[in-house]
């Protein structure tokens, strides 16, 4: 279906219009290729290459857990296994609740002012962190209160990639939104990765504290510099989003016009998808450490040598997963994503120790890689399905009404799954709680076997609904 054409001299006006950094953006038409060209296209890459080193970051602060319950013991907190798998699902509980208040509030306030503050605000509970970490007698309550507030970090997720969709054009929302999303999620890898290098040296110098005893090493560390190393640099993001970002107008919108996804069919479904998909992938990326340091470091495979590598191949292949959407429909991918974490979970279930077997590392790792791969497939289709349903359902019902009837379809469509994107990233968000949390109540093998049961589940929703010949909503 055609999108009205401004007259040229609309295009004119769209031209000289100001769409400088920080400003608020009344006009934005991205389907428009003469002022997507003309104007578009640099603003829209500017705030999106903007909001990823944000998000990113975002993800640091909510995956910081993951790699410091890893030495917690061994400079002597002593706590059990079931209480440091806990210390790494707690963030989990906060990041989904918060996603779910930033979905709305982002568009109430603006995108560019929220980025800002709400990147901002980590800086708290890294200073927290940092310092509690350099005395063994902080009591547990304390730490577990610390990685519920690190959970906001995980928050930003929503708002941001409700606020890039509005950006970009049809074509290129996949490619825009897997960008956004598989380079932000590189936040879990680079922490997973950085965290144990900085706390081996005082790379901070004194004023990061002194060092602790690792008695496993027989060695002095600075885990408290796991957590300070990103203070500077979310203070730098933050002023970058708050100078350079724009708010659009046509993204804002009170929460008395968002709340209509919760009468939309297809914001549930698409929200049971992305549980599959994202909850698989932040849920492993946060209990794939200690699944690692329980079952195999006897064998002299350390956990912060491997854990990192699982998040950034997913990461990466989020953006995959959605330029291949772009080119072959999102549907299609996300099939393929459960069926190949289903496959890849069977691999690592038959790997794992069991009964006097030492079980197989390499087997059980390239079983997780793949699972983190075919979880990023899945991250950056079902974020081009969503868009695409919406859009495609109002445009429909407009059909034959006028332009200006399209021109609001096309409005509501935007704003609609706007609100399903952060809605849905919020509730899969809770895959970082109740992944550890079921690798800490019963037999991991038990718990893989029912995510293999939940995968199916979601492959049949997703053919039934949006990949068939007669599909209800083809995307």
């Amino acid at each position: 279906m055609s999108i009205p054409t401004p007259t040229p001299s609309a295009v004119r006006s769209h031209r000289a219009e100001t769409y400088k950094p920080g400003a608020v953006i009344g006009d934005w038409r991205p389907e428009d290729e003469a002022f997507w060209q003309a104007t578009g296209r640099r603003v829209a890459q500017r705030n999106l290459w903007v909001s990823i080193p944000a998000l990113m970051l975002g993800f640091v602060v909510w995956q910081v857990w993951s790699v410091t319950v890893v030495k917690l013991n061994d400079v002597g907190f002593g706590f059990s296994k079931s209480q440091l798998f806990w210390l790494t699902a707690i963030p989990g509980i906060t990041g989904g609740t918060f996603r779910i208040l930033y979905t709305f509030i982002g568009p109430i306030f603006g995108e560019r002012k929220f980025t800002a503050f709400s990147t901002f605000i980590l800086i708290g509970p890294m200073l927290w962190l940092g310092f509690a970490l350099q005395d063994t007698d902080t009591p547990y309550w304390e730490l577990a209160l610390i990685a519920a507030v690190c959970g906001i970090g995980g928050a930003n997720f929503a708002s941001s990639m409700a606020n890039i969709g509005f950006f970009f054009p049809k074509r290129e929302k996949g490619s825009a939104n897997g960008l956004n999303g598989g380079l932000g999620n590189l936040g879990v890898s680079v922490v997973q990765l950085v965290a144990p290098l900085v706390v081996t040296a005082a790379v901070l110098g004194p004023p990061a504290g002194g060092p602790q005893h690792d008695v496993k090493e027989n060695t002095d560390i600075w885990l408290q510099n796991g957590a300070f190393l990103w203070v500077p640099l979310l203070v730098i993001m933050a002023l970058l989003a708050w100078f350079l970002m724009n708010d659009l107008k046509v993204a804002a919108a009170p929460f008395s016009q968002q709340k209509v996804i919760f009468k939309r069919k297809h914001n549930w479904l698409m929200t049971w998808l992305y549980v599959g998909t994202f909850g698989s992938f932040i849920g492993f990326a946060a209990g794939l450490p200690l699944l690692i340091k329980n079952n195999f470091e006897t064998q002299g495979y350390q956990a912060t040598t491997y854990a990192w590598i699982g998040p950034f191949i997913g990461a990466l292949m989020r953006w995959a997963g959605g330029w291949l959407s772009d080119k072959i429909g999102g549907a299609r991918v996300t099939m393929l994503s459960f069926v190949g974490m289903a496959a890849a979970l069977v691999v690592v279930i038959f790997a794992l120790p069991s009964g006097g077997d030492q079980g197989n590392f390499w087997a059980f790792f390239i079983g997780f890689l793949a699972a983190f791969a075919f979880s990023g497939l899945g991250n950056g289709s079902t974020f081009r399905q969503i868009p695409v349903i919406f859009r495609d359902q109002h445009m429909r019902q407009a059909e034959g009404q006028g332009p200006q009837a399209q021109a609001a379809a096309l409005k509501q469509s935007e704003m609609e799954a706007g609100a399903v994107t952060g809605f849905s990233s919020a509730i899969a968000a809770y895959g970082f709680f109740f992944i550890p949390a079921m690798f800490a109540a019963m037999a991991v093998t038990h718990a893989l076997w029912l995510f293999i049961g939940f995968y199916a589940t979601c492959l049949a929703v997703c053919w039934w609904f949006y990949a068939r010949k007669g599909a209800e909503a083809p995307s």
